[in-house]
């Protein structure tokens, strides 16, 4: 794998940090700024709409630019609004820096898809999205707990500036490490948003919705379902979300490497198994063993997904994949939302701490079945190409063999 992966990896490291840092410390913000805890709660809302939108609006900002230049620009971005984010004397600052530096998180993951698919060979392209996405996934092994323990013993200010000093680093990775890649010649934004007519991109953007979508679903609601399911004291969290990133780390890579041999049977195997678990984790999270296993399957299987569906989308938008791309990392955080509010309703309901577990189920299986309409779709496509290149071809041969007027003697 090319080196300039590793300055993506690093720039995703410093993006997955601070998405997921804020909630371990939303209590140390909300006493700096004297709010409450929902209110700071706004600084995890505002950063995932920002995520939601910035996507399609920074890509389509950046299509007169090359990639490797809108790449640090958007880590540009990144560090000031981590800066802003640490400086800032008001609140409303503060969750003015987190939507800056949330602007940068999609167009950066997905313009940085297609950099990290073109600086290998074809068939090890899901294996170089996956290396990018590692940073994510190591980030909430590594970068979260520490930013959480450094914010909570030196101040939550000092995290945000160490995350800025990141994206310092991962600028300076991009600017001497990856290639030059401009845009297609004749690409323009019509091309990228043609994309969104194909049938299969959106069937994968909805599998991304749904199935990540079933992680969000157990993961938001983690903290109460551990302690109060399974019995573990609320300084284990900490740990057991550690196992959960050990197992991202494990699936992201599992799945890059499968997605490149079979990217649609990976898919089934995935999402049929995520579903399978997250119904187990009903019961398994009644007991403490069995909940912290249940819990790093969720994580593997989760993030198994990951590169086999951002690969799918940049193969279905061939001809113009940067925007799509984008939109699809977009779509993890739509799930985000979508799965919280859903899990929400379950408890709110009555139905029990472990209800979103049903829910998460429910959901990957849905998009179990999505992926086997997009398989059959495919293969009918496949098949009707097949049968018009065999017309085609066979209509010349019955010419040639037409019957010559006898020659006369």
């Amino acid at each position: 794998m090319p080196l300039a992966l590793l300055a993506l990896a690093i720039g995703a490291f410093g993006i997955g940090t601070t998405e997921f840092v804020i909630m371990g410390l939303l209590p140390e913000v909300a006493a700096d700024y004297g709010v409450s805890i929902p209110t700071a709660g706004h600084l995890v809302t505002g950063y995932a709409l920002g995520v939601v939108l910035g996507a399609p609006l920074m890509t389509v900002l950046g299509t007169r630019v090359s990639r490797k230049r809108m790449l640090m620009l958007l880590m540009v971005l990144f560090i000031a609004g981590n800066v802003l984010s640490a400086l800032a004397p008001a609140f409303g600052l503060m969750l003015l820096g987190r939507i800056v530096a949330s602007l940068a998180h999609g167009a950066f993951f997905g313009i940085g898809s297609v950099v990290a698919a073109g600086l290998v060979a074809p068939e090890k392209k899901a294996g170089a999205i996956a290396m990018m996405f590692t940073g994510l996934t190591v980030a909430n092994v590594v970068g979260v707990p520490l930013g959480t323990f450094i914010g909570q013993s030196t101040g939550w200010r000092a995290t945000f500036l160490i995350v800025a000093a990141l994206g310092v680093l991962g600028l300076l990775g991009i600017a001497r490490l990856v290639p030059e890649q401009p845009r297609p010649e004749g690409v323009r934004l019509r091309h990228e948003l043609a994309a969104f007519r194909n049938v299969q991109v959106l069937l994968a953007m909805a599998m991304t919705v749904l199935g990540f979508g079933g992680v969000f679903a157990a993961i938001t609601y983690i903290t109460p379902m551990m302690t109060g399911a399974a019995g573990f004291a609320d300084a284990s969290v900490t740990w057991l979300l550690v196992l959960f990133g050990l197992g991202m780390v494990g699936g992201n890579l599992v799945g890059g490497r499968f997605a490149d041999r079979a990217l649609m049977p990976m898919l089934y195997v995935s999402l049929g198994a995520l579903a399978l678990v997250l119904a187990l984790f009903t019961f398994t999270a009644h007991h403490k063993a069995a909940a912290a296993v249940t819990l790093t399957l969720i994580g593997a299987l989760g993030f198994a997904t990951v590169p086999p569906l951002q690969k799918r989308v940049l193969d279905q938008a061939s001809g113009a994949p940067t925007l799509a791309s984008a939109v699809n990392i977009g779509a993890f955080n739509l799930s985000n939302a979508l799965a919280a509010w859903l899990g929400g309703l379950v408890i709110t309901a009555g139905l029990g701490i472990t209800a979103p577990n049903w829910v998460g189920a429910l959901l990957a299986a849905s998009a179990l079945g999505l992926a086997v309409l997009s398989g059959a779709l495919e293969r009918r496509d496949r098949r009707g190409a097949s049968r018009i290149v065999t017309g085609s071809t066979a209509e010349p041969a019955l010419t040639n063999e037409a019957p010559t007027a006898p020659a006369r003697r």
